[in-house]
């Protein structure tokens, strides 16, 4: 039978025939999709005609749409449900993919090609192609002696054969240290939606009884909140902190592996370390810069959590542990500021969030609308699909939400595209949001905490900027911007969330249908601060372990992980007894697993943040949530992707450059 891969798809908007693709048709698609990017690479560089922005810059941005194609379908579906067969699909593909792009991008004739056009007559998103593509060039080392593009490309191989392993044994040992509870009692405090939902993970899991807590991707696990039983807590926080350190899923050996070798890495293509490396994609200048912002945070943010510790300390009676903190800290929240997570659940039903909440504010920003289709399906029946539409009706693309954990799932939430708007190739956006939400009893209402309606806007706001792409050239459409600029517009659109207009449609008592009360709305404003010295203080310090592992220079040599890993915090005023990372070496993901995407970047939200703060300050001053805004934000920003510097975009949005004082203030950060 023909491999539907390998076919264009006939459903709307060339949404992938998911029933109709097996794990089988994986290996070969790849394989034959390879071998014509070759072929087309082979027709640019053996051209006679004079080389010209059209027959080489365009021709490569032309060539290997099937690969992309066949890649953006199987690394949608590989971290939404991962099976043992796509894990062995994913670690022989993954360094197959690496050698392939290694080699095309030091493909000496191609490049020299490329330097045969003359640029500087180019303008607008033409020269902005240009100047994209030859950076790429020189990033992966087209310029290196014929001996150092070999090195570098097994270097290359190397990586992405142990990020496929750090992948694979990261998820493996998430899911074995998940908790198992023998007695109901030791649940006391958790909702009966998150008692039915460990119990069907415990069945799920092969045990004939109890209760299985999952972990998620952080260190301190949201349920700490809620756990009255303190002995429950120490074993879920200790399951989570000890993830990857030893044993069969061990992962550190992993990271010192690509830590060393990004070194080593950098070294070759004329930088100190990984980080100077990574900077230059970015539009933090340097890493100088990006230390000078965390230094501004860290200290204050250091000062409010031993204050907030303090609180927490003189409330619980005695000498706290980390799995102590959440739970103090939500009594401390429901009782000074009348803010329970479970009441707040109660308001907080996902249907109604999506279609009252997250959808409305993008109608009322950006007049679009949704219509779910449920007639096309996604790679498993829980994925949902809507179409979108324009203001005028026009169809934009397709969202898919795929909501609910599994546990096949990748932790943690996510936003990919598997079609990317361009005008060059007539295509419409196809955008995938990821969350981890537990599933309910069969019947129930879905209800979610305020944290996961937090990251419902957030991930719907990277949707957004996928959705609104219409570049000329897909390498530069939609979120194809620098990786701490990505963040911003996801970062923005949270600031919808508590808006008066959306809370009164969205935000109703699943039973009662009674809306937030106002005395509950003051408590949120009253309790926007609490908590953020300890979550600031948590993220800074995996950003420091980040940067600390991609700041080694080639010949360092790093014998102990952990040692490595607390020294650094220490050297920067990370007291451990206070605050512990969000993410550790072994479980953190964002830098390690798979290709790293976030090595030396995870100081990006941050960086972004920075943007985000300044611009809700415009919105507020410019009449909130309505269409001038929205279409102002969108057409100026949104839509941009890099046809222009990002940092440029913001400028023609704002009037001017971004402020960190706003940043610093939302956080209780000034003095």
């Amino acid at each position: 039978m023909s491999n539907p891969l390998l076919q264009q798809s006939e459903l709307p908007y060339g949404l992938p025939d998911f029933r109709a693709i097996s794990d089988q048709d994986f290996l070969p698609a790849f394989r034959e999709a390879l071998d014509e990017h070759q072929r087309e690479i082979r027709k640019i560089t053996a051209s006679p005609s004079p080389a010209t922005f059209e027959n080489t810059f365009v021709a490569w941005e032309r060539s290997g749409q099937l690969l992309r194609w066949v890649s953006a379908v199987f690394f949608t579906v590989l971290p939404a449900d991962r099976t043992a067969a796509r894990s062995e699909i994913a670690a022989e593909i993954e360094p197959t993919l690496a050698g392939h792009w290694d080699a095309l991008y030091l493909n000496e004739e191609l490049y020299r090609r490329m330097n045969g056009v003359d640029i500087d007559q180019l303008d607008g998103e033409e020269r902005s192609l240009a100047d994209h593509v030859l950076r790429q060039f020189r990033l992966h080392g087209a310029e290196l002696t014929k001996t150092n593009r070999v090195t570098l490309a097994d270097i290359n191989t190397q990586l992405a054969r142990i990020g496929a392993a750090y992948s694979q044994a990261m998820i493996a040992g998430n899911t074995a240290q998940a908790l198992l509870v023998e007695q109901e009692d030791s649940l006391a405090g958790l909702s009966q939606q998150e008692k039915d939902a460990a119990a069907e993970a415990a069945q799920q899991a092969g045990h004939s009884s109890g209760w299985l807590l999952e972990l998620s991707m952080f260190t301190s696990q949201p349920l700490l909140a809620r756990l009255e039983d303190r002995e429950t807590r120490r074993r879920l926080y200790e399951a989570a902190w000890n993830r990857g350190t030893a044993g069969e899923h061990e992962t550190l050996s992993f990271a010192r592996q690509q830590a060393g070798l990004r070194a080593r890495k950098a070294e070759l293509l004329g930088f100190k370390n990984f980080a100077e490396y990574a900077l230059e994609d970015r539009t933090a200048p340097t890493v100088e810069a990006v230390w000078s912002l965390i230094e501004r945070a860290l200290e204050p943010a250091m000062r409010n959590a031993r204050t907030e510790r303090d609180i927490l300390q003189q409330r619980a009676g005695f000498e706290l542990e980390h799995w102590d903190v959440p739970f103090y800290s939500e009594q401390h929240a429901d009782e000074c500021f009348s803010v329970s997570t479970e009441r707040l659940r109660r308001h907080f039903e996902l249907d109604r969030v999506l279609k009252h909440g997250v959808f409305e504010a993008a109608h009322r920003l950006y007049g679009i609308t949704f219509q779910e289709r449920s007639d096309l399906h996604g790679y498993l029946p829980d994925v949902r699909v809507w179409e979108v539409f324009d203001h005028d009706g026009t169809a934009i693309g397709l969202f898919l939400g795929d909501f609910y954990t599994r546990p096949t799932k990748s932790g943690g939430a996510w936003m990919n595209s598997i079609r990317v708007g361009s005008t060059e190739f007539s295509e419409q956006p196809i955008v995938v949001n990821n969350l981890n939400i537990a599933r309910p009893h069969a019947g129930d209402p879905t209800l979610l905490t305020l944290d996961e309606v937090t990251t419902l806007f957030h991930e719907f706001g990277h949707a957004l900027h996928g959705l609104f792409g219409r570049a000329r050239f897909a390498s530069l459409s939609a979120t194809q911007v620098p990786r701490d600029f990505v963040e911003f517009p996801s970062q923005v659109n949270e600031m919808w969330i508590q808006h008066p207009e959306l809370l009164s449609g969205y935000a109703l008592d699943v039973d009662t249908g009674a809306p937030l009360s106002q005395d509950i709305l003051n408590a949120l404003d009253d309790a926007a601060l609490w908590g953020e010295g300890l979550r600031t203080s948590e993220y800074l310090a995996a950003v420091i372990v980040d940067l600390a592992w991609h700041s080694i220079g080639p010949d360092e040599v790093i014998p102990d992980p952990e040692a490595f890993e607390k020294e650094a915090l220490a050297s920067r005023g990370i007291d451990d007894s206070l605050v512990a990372p969000r993410y550790r070496s072994s479980y953190f993901k964002h830098i390690f697993a798979g290709g790293g995407g976030y090595a030396a970047g995870y100081y990006s939200y941050l960086w972004a943040e920075v943007l985000d703060a300044d611009a809700v300050g415009w919105f507020n001053t410019h009449g909130g949530l309505c269409r001038d805004n929205g279409d102002h934000f969108r057409n100026e920003l949104l839509s941009r992707g890099s046809v222009r510097d990002p940092l440029e975009s913001y400028r023609q949005f704002r009037g001017r450059d971004a402020e960190v004082e706003p940043l610093l203030s939302r956080r209780g950060l000034l003095a």
